[in-house]
């Protein structure tokens, strides 16, 4: 095996992959760390740009939240 290239984020106590690895499982591997100069943090607001009108779901959701999130009846329906 030669060597790869892996991005990963640290989360203070280890490192998780951004794509997945072929190694073999129990093998000691040697890692080399270098900071990604060109990864820098997102804003919240250029999330919400980047990601408004994505997501699909029920054309009641936000009517009808609880029903969907919990399992209640919907408001229009009533149980006997």
């Amino acid at each position: 095996m030669g060597t790869i290239t892996v991005r990963a984020t640290y989360d203070g106590s280890s490192f998780k992959t951004l794509e997945p690895l072929e190694l073999e499982p129990d093998t000691e591997y040697i890692l080399t760390i270098e900071k990604n100069p060109k990864r820098r943090s997102e804003h919240a607001i250029e999330f919400l740009i980047r990601n408004a009108g994505t997501i699909s779901g029920p054309s009641d959701l936000s009517d009808e939240h609880d029903h969907y999130l919990y399992g209640t009846p919907k408001k229009g329906e009533q149980r006997e």
